[in-house]
């Protein structure tokens, strides 16, 4: 397997790629709703500390072992680990991890081309969240829509398919993105907005937003679950791990950053809610395109940004859960892209249809499949995936340090340093581990 082992094209396609699957609906459709209702720039700071301390080196700890498995993340295991151990079996939860994110995140991806479709129409005079998402009729076809895209472009070969397009829309997306910047910086609000966002305030930070912060960054990086392993079995060994995985989150940051910038100066023009929640980027951001000159013309550009941002991270979620089917099965890439497109199409009914035909309740009132899928991810799989790296790399009884050093500084570019070694082995895994107790404790059951 690892001798007929697709390559991506360039080291551009790789970061783009890795970045792709980093941004996307974490960073411009969650992140701006939980800082607002976090309370604001306490939380930015916060999420910008976890990225630095826990995001950086799980990363770099899954492009390692991706790499120097030349595997995906049910396969990395049993190459790395030693006779007779069990870590492999962490492999198949990442693999449920990637499915329960798809689960729900081609809902959302649905919702996002649904509102470009809209809005490029000039049908946005009822248009509503609450409205979108208790549609069944809405809400199967443009899950559709999504799952057939991505499993479309995933049809053809790396290079051909999932490396090129994903280049493209990366860059697309990052110029509508500063068109979007400056437009909201001319804002009458922009001054308020950008004071919330951007000044903390101290008396705001406790626990639960340091766990949300934690949360938040796994999610947004994509780490935990193996989706960024997968493209450490795709590249060579000419550049070092840890320079590679600074400009993937520099990247990922960028974009989140960003997204606050576009929101929440629009936010306080037009007196909108910033903690409004997961409707943040919908109800509100439609009405304030509605209220502004040439509304149409920007919410058209706003959504086909969201569109990009959510199909980058979808595609390489997709192509994450098509490796490890076809290592398992053998399949040619149309075939399981088929094949798995069905069955990702089939479980993300339950969202789909969460809010008409399949109320379901899991937690506290007016929760929903979305929460639950979302309760399985980003509350448990991502840390404890997180967790599971951390040891099997740096510890004896997995990995390794010394073996995985080795992996990660190969190559040009940024090493990791002796000093950090107890950070990675010991800080890392006690803050995570720590913090995911603490959230379940106080998590809102009821």
């Amino acid at each position: 397997m690892s001798q007929q082992r697709e390559r991506l094209g360039s080291r551009l396609g790789f970061i783009m790629l890795s970045a792709g699957c980093a941004i996307g609906c974490g960073n411009v459709w969650k992140f701006p709703w939980m800082t607002g209702q976090f309370g604001g720039g306490g939380f930015v700071l916060v999420y910008i500390l976890c990225l630095i301390i826990l995001g950086l080196p799980v990363m770099t700890m899954e492009f390692a072992m991706g790499r120097a498995s030349q595997a995906s993340p049910v396969g990395m295991y049993q190459k790395l680990e030693k006779p007779g151990q069990k870590w492999h079996i962490h492999g198949y939860f990442a693999l449920l991890g990637n499915i329960a994110l798809m689960a729900f995140y081609t809902v959302v991806t649905g919702w996002m081309i649904y509102y470009f479709v809209m809005f490029l129409l000039g049908r946005t005079a009822n248009l509503g969240f609450v409205t979108m998402i208790t549609n069944p009729t809405v809400n199967v076809v443009y899950l559709a829509i999504a799952v057939v895209v991505g499993f479309l472009v995933l049809s053809f070969n790396l290079q051909g398919g999932l490396e090129r397009v994903t280049k493209y829309m990366m860059t697309a997306l990052l110029v509508l993105m500063i068109v979007l910047l400056v437009h909201s910086a001319t804002l009458p609000g922009a001054k308020a907005g950008l004071s919330f966002y951007l000044v903390p305030d101290f008396s705001k930070i406790n626990l639960s937003v340091i766990v949300g912060a934690m949360n938040q960054a796994f999610f947004t990086l994509s780490v935990g679950i193996g989706s960024m392993a997968i493209f450490g079995s795709y590249i060579g060994k000419d550049r070092a791990l840890m320079g590679e995985s600074v400009n993937v989150i520099a990247l990922d940051t960028l974009v989140a950053i960003m997204a606050g910038f576009i929101i929440f100066p629009a936010c306080m023009t037009y007196n909108i809610e910033v903690g409004a929640g997961p409707a943040l980027l919908f109800d509100t951001m439609a009405t304030v395109f509605n209220n502004m000159a040439g509304g149409r013309i920007w919410g058209t550009l706003f959504f086909l940004f969201m569109v990009f941002a959510a199909m980058s991270t979808e595609l390489a979620v997709f192509e994450n859960i098509l490796a490890c089917v076809r290592e398992l099965t053998g399949w040619s890439r149309p075939k399981g892209s088929i094949i798995c497109g069905v069955g990702i199409f089939l479980l993300a009914l339950t969202t789909a249809l969460g809010y008409s035909v399949f109320t379901f309740q899991p937690f506290a009132e007016g929760t929903a499949w979305l929460d639950f899928w979302d309760f399985i991810v980003s509350t448990n799989l991502l840390p404890i995936g997180s967790f599971i790296f951390a040891v099997f790399c740096c510890w004896n009884f997995g990995w390794g340090w010394d073996k995985f050093v080795l992996e990660a500084n190969t190559g040009k570019g940024m090493k990791v340093q002796a000093w950090m070694k107890p950070i990675f082995k010991f800080v890392v895994p006690i803050i995570v581990i720590a913090l995911y107790v603490y959230g379940l404790v106080t998590f809102k059951w009821n």
